[in-house]
């Protein structure tokens, strides 16, 4: 027996050893910078493949080829790789990065009326007058072209300057674009992890991965949201009826599937990027995002590296934050040159009160289409007192998977708590349905504005307020009873926009000097288009599928601000990415529809480093007065002072760019921004100042004075005080300098602000005690 044994163990000892010489191939993304000049994507190829060959063994040559190939804005591949191989092509002259293809994942968990109305600005003629020549491109899951959403209807030509193509698949044909969707294309070389699950399928069944058509719903959603045309009678079975449309409803829309149900792999993103810049869009909506746990660096990451050069084409690129709040440090998406949203409630919530038996109403948030009336009552109970036999309390009470008892569960009304994120409102929502039990109440605070879609099943969720009063009348009342009405949608809800508490916070992970997020759009229960879904589990009974939806995330706030920065392109064609974003940060308000300053969902006042410069305002946005214009060279010192060599920075840009003397890290905060990040501040300092420079988008002759809001405990000083021009395009400078007095050691947080008497124009910022 020994001698088996120890033969055993040889084996297993030498396949291990096997495994370890011979790891599998993954992946990788190679990064070479810019392209100098138009070249010839075959002859470009031929000398990648030739740089696989001089690596990769002869006798495994089947790997000499390119899984994606990046040949218009930036040049580079993705291929099959070892470790080894990679860490040698990255000392390859000419390569900036090499990074594994990483999935990157979908930022998901009524608007713009809100948004015009918060403005107090009419609208209609303003948008009616808007260009029909602006392009907006998304990086998506893909789009369900049927929709309403995408009618062509009064549309003209398709802009001549367009060189992007409809790509055919099985269930998507050439005819299925139009003069609103003028474009789609899709990337079906992903790795088998990001496919889509056999069972997520569209209407027809069909998962359509090799096709631009959309099997999860995401990327019709946010399309809609950034430029769905006009839809009168929009609802989604009945709920928030009224007229959906997109921020930009005159732009077109091109679609680049990148990503299924299972994430986006880092490849087909850098890809579809790239071919977007190439097709000639001028505004690019990304819902997407790396994990905050596990941010790459600026050029290792394929948003960052995609987006750098679609500025310098001069394409703005706005993306979602993440969803990975309320703790700081959550927020991604943050190159300076990435327009960066976080997600606010609106004025409308979508409302299932819960009728208890002595008659007592109290209002809970859902989404759900059950038919239960006022009339009817069920036996009202708490997870933990119908667990199942050997179930902890902690796990019943919190309606684990396994943790109810049937038969003391089936026809009633069950109360959980949601002391443990780990198990989803989904989840919970299915114990409860297969306990048998007639609903679910849930009580969480956090997301209890965030509404759930239960379908046809009675769930609702309230606060720990109505939590703790539903607990005490169980506890006091012999026979507690209650009922779970339909869900209605309440307007004029306050206040509003709250900070969801899913959004990702700031500071940034890799650097504290740039404020991120830029600033905050809806991004909760926001109904936009999507696709017909098969699932019975969320169409209600006797309904037809809906062609509307209601999601929540950063990924629905991403084209709410897509939208507007093409609203204000189309009002402002000649400017560049940075005057857009500056348009959109400096207008954007910090007061809700009470008139009171912005909070986050526990009522707490909101910072900039929850929602950035405020909740954008489109329609101030066509006229802000000044701008801040951050120039392609501009992000280059940034990235000097961040800490990248001036080779990686020349291929980067491709250009004979030199950083400064004694670049650093504090140099960063002067970065013409219309933000100001001060990563670290103490009293011992004489005092840290920055400077900024704008630009006169306003009357020619004009006068501005500057404001400060100083937080406690700090001096803060503006010189000059007063900025003249005397013509448009005309620049200024100016320095702010901070002093730390008696603050202790955290964030402050202030405002400068010029004004003209017609104008005003925000700088938010904050400083870092240390």
């Amino acid at each position: 027996m020994a001698i088996y044994w120890q033969f055993v163990f040889f084996v297993l000892a030498s396949f291990v050893l096997r495994v370890k010489s011979n790891p599998a191939p993954e992946s990788y993304v190679v990064y070479m910078g810019s392209i100098l000049k138009e070249t010839n994507p075959e002859a470009l190829q031929a000398a990648h493949l030739q740089m696989l060959s001089s690596i990769i063994p002869s006798e495994e040559k089947e790997r000499v080829s390119l899984i994606q190939s990046y040949h218009h804005a930036l040049k580079g591949f993705t291929a099959m790789l070892t470790e080894k191989e990679a860490a040698l092509l990255s000392g390859h002259d000419g390569v900036v990065s090499v990074f594994r293809d990483r999935i990157l994942q979908l930022h998901t968990t009524r608007s713009w009326d809100f948004l015009e109305k918060e403005s107090g600005l009419r609208s209609e003629r303003l948008r009616r007058r808007a260009s029909s020549d602006i392009i907006i491109g998304i990086v998506d899951t893909g789009i369900w072209p049927e929709s309403p959403s995408f009618s062509d209807a009064g549309m003209g030509k398709i802009p001549s300057r367009w060189k992007g193509i409809c790509m055919e698949g099985s269930d998507f044909k050439k005819s299925n674009c139009n003069r609103k969707l003028i474009g789609a294309r899709f990337y079906n070389n992903a790795p088998d992890s990001v496919r889509s699950p056999s069972n997520s399928s569209n209407i027809h069944g069909i998962t359509s991965f090799g096709s631009p058509r959309d099997s999860v719903g995401h990327g019709t959603h946010t399309s809609s949201t950034a430029a769905g045309s006009t839809v009168m009678n929009a609802s989604y079975y009945g709920l928030a009826q009224g007229v959906a449309k997109g921020g930009s409803p005159s732009s077109r829309l091109a679609m680049y599937k990148a990503c299924s149900l299972g994430g986006c792999a880092s490849s087909a993103v850098l890809k579809a990027i790239d071919d977007a810049i190439y097709d000639g869009v001028d505004i690019i909506s990304i819902s997407i995002g790396m994990s905050s746990v596990f941010q790459s660096d600026f050029l290792s990451d394929p948003i960052a590296i995609g987006a750098f050069h679609a500025n310098k084409w001069g394409i703005l690129v706005a993306c979602s934050g993440g969803n990975d709040g309320p703790d700081p440090f959550t927020v991604v998406n943050s190159a300076p040159w990435i327009l960066t949203v976080a997600a606010s409630s609106i004025d409308r919530s979508f409302q299932s009160n819960i009728v208890l038996g002595n008659g007592i109403v109290l209002k809970g948030s859902a989404i759900n289409f059950s038919n239960l009336s006022r009339s009817e009552s069920f036996p009202l109970v708490f997870g933990a007192d119908v667990a199942a036999e050997s179930t902890p309390v902690s796990e019943a009470s919190n309606c684990y998977p396994g943790s109810l008892d049937t038969e003391k569960a089936a026809g009633k009304i069950i109360l959980c708590v949601d002391s443990d994120p780990t198990v989803t409102r989904r989840v919970k929502k299915l114990v409860a349905e297969g306990a048998r039990a007639k609903g679910l109440i849930l009580i969480d605070e956090a997301e209890k504005g965030v509404p759930f879609d239960s379908g046809s099943y009675p769930f609702s969720e309230v606060g720990n307020d109505a939590g703790a009063q539903i607990l005490k009348y169980i506890n006091s009342t012999k026979k507690p009873a209650a009922v779970i009405l339909p869900a209605e949608d309440v307007e004029g809800f306050k206040p509003a926009p709250v900070v969801a508490y899913f959004s990702a916070r700031g500071p940034g992970g890799l650097t504290e000097a740039i404020l991120k997020p830029d600033l905050m759009a809806p991004g909760v229960g926001i109904v936009a288009a999507s696709m017909p879904t098969v699932d019975n589990e969320d169409i209600p009974a006797g309904k037809k599928p809906s062609n509307f939806g209601i999601k929540s995330g950063t990924s629905m706030a991403c084209p709410h601000v897509a939208g507007a920065a093409a609203f204000v392109k189309s009002a402002h064609p000649r400017w560049s990415p940075s005057m857009i974003r500056s348009a959109l940060m400096t207008t954007a308000t910090t007061t809700n529809n009470l008139g009171e300053p912005l909070t986050d969902y526990s009522g707490a006042h909101a910072s900039s480093l929850d929602m950035g410069a405020g909740e954008i305002s489109p329609l101030r946005a066509l006229s802000p007065g000044l701008v801040f214009e951050t120039t392609t060279e501009d992000y280059l010192y940034f990235l000097c002072h961040y800490g990248y060599k001036d080779q990686v920075i020349r291929s980067l840009s491709g250009t004979n760019f030199s950083c400064p003397g004694k670049p650093s890290p504090d140099l960063i905060s002067n970065l013409n921004y219309p933000s100001i990040s001060i990563a670290s501040l103490n009293s011992k300092q004489a005092g840290r100042t920055v400077s900024r420079t704008v630009t006169n988008v306003g009357p020619a002759n004009s006068t501005y004075f500057a404001t400060v809001d100083t937080p406690s405990g700090f001096m803060v000083k503006v010189s000059p005080e007063k900025l003249v021009f005397t013509r448009r395009l005309m620049k200024a400078s100016y320095e702010v300098t901070f002093h730390v007095t008696d603050a202790t050691k955290g964030y402050g947080f202030g405002s400068v602000t010029w004004s003209d008497g017609a104008h005003s124009v925000q700088t938010v910022f904050v400083a870092h005690v240390v």
